[in-house]
């Protein structure tokens, strides 16, 4: 996975979408970086795990959305990587263009990516990437808690799997996804945001 944002470019027409065009950032030397969780009503309704590393947003497509059960486990397909200002994006993509379908930011807040070997910050990201696994710890408004991010087989290319931790964010009963359709930016559903009337589960 990359670091460059001429493939998040390279699919869109920005006299079109009012998707961020976005620039390169200062590379975090500390642990803590930026989360976000988009649900995306495209051709099949999703979320997209966004993590802040090296100046950008690492992106994962999560078909069936996070858990906060630890016996899910949760298939992550990785994207391309997105600009740092995609982390307030909210809003309708317009038919034809790419990832067609209404955006809201589902959660968002802290991560912080547990440190591995006398490495720091983006560096020591970087390399857990190419390993293949991230032990996250996520502080949102709707998830908090430990996750893996574990890559299945060695390409680079891969999927992965998103596990949720058994620690004090877990729960089997709660499904945050059906009962918390709300934006924590805007406080509005799919509905709303794409000016429907109704309310989505």
């Amino acid at each position: 996975m990359g670091h460059e944002l001429g493939k998040y470019r390279s699919k869109r027409d920005f006299g079109t979408t009012t998707e961020p065009r976005g620039t390169r950032r200062a590379s975090r030397r500390g642990r803590q970086r930026r989360f976000v969780l988009h649900k995306h009503d495209a051709s099949t309704l999703h979320y997209d795990l966004r993590l802040e590393i090296e100046g950008t947003l690492k992106s994962w497509a999560l078909p069936k959305g996070p858990s906060i059960d630890p016996a899910d486990r949760r298939l992550a397909v990785p994207t391309e990587d997105h600009p740092l200002e995609y982390a307030d994006f909210e809003g309708v993509i317009p038919e034809g263009e790419y990832g067609a379908g209404t955006v809201l930011v589902w959660d968002r807040g802290s991560c912080e990516l547990e440190a591995e070997g006398d490495a720091e910050g983006d560096a020591d990201a970087a390399r857990q990437l190419r390993r293949g696994r991230l032990d996250l710890w996520l502080e949102g408004v709707k998830i908090r808690g430990g996750y893996a991010l574990v890559r299945m087989g060695r390409s680079a290319d891969g999927q992965w799997l998103l596990i949720k931790r058994s620690d004090e964010g877990a729960d089997r009963r709660r499904k945050p996804l059906k009962k918390q359709p709300r934006s924590v930016r805007s406080g509005r559903d799919l509905n709303a945001i794409a000016g429907r009337t109704g309310e989505n589960d």
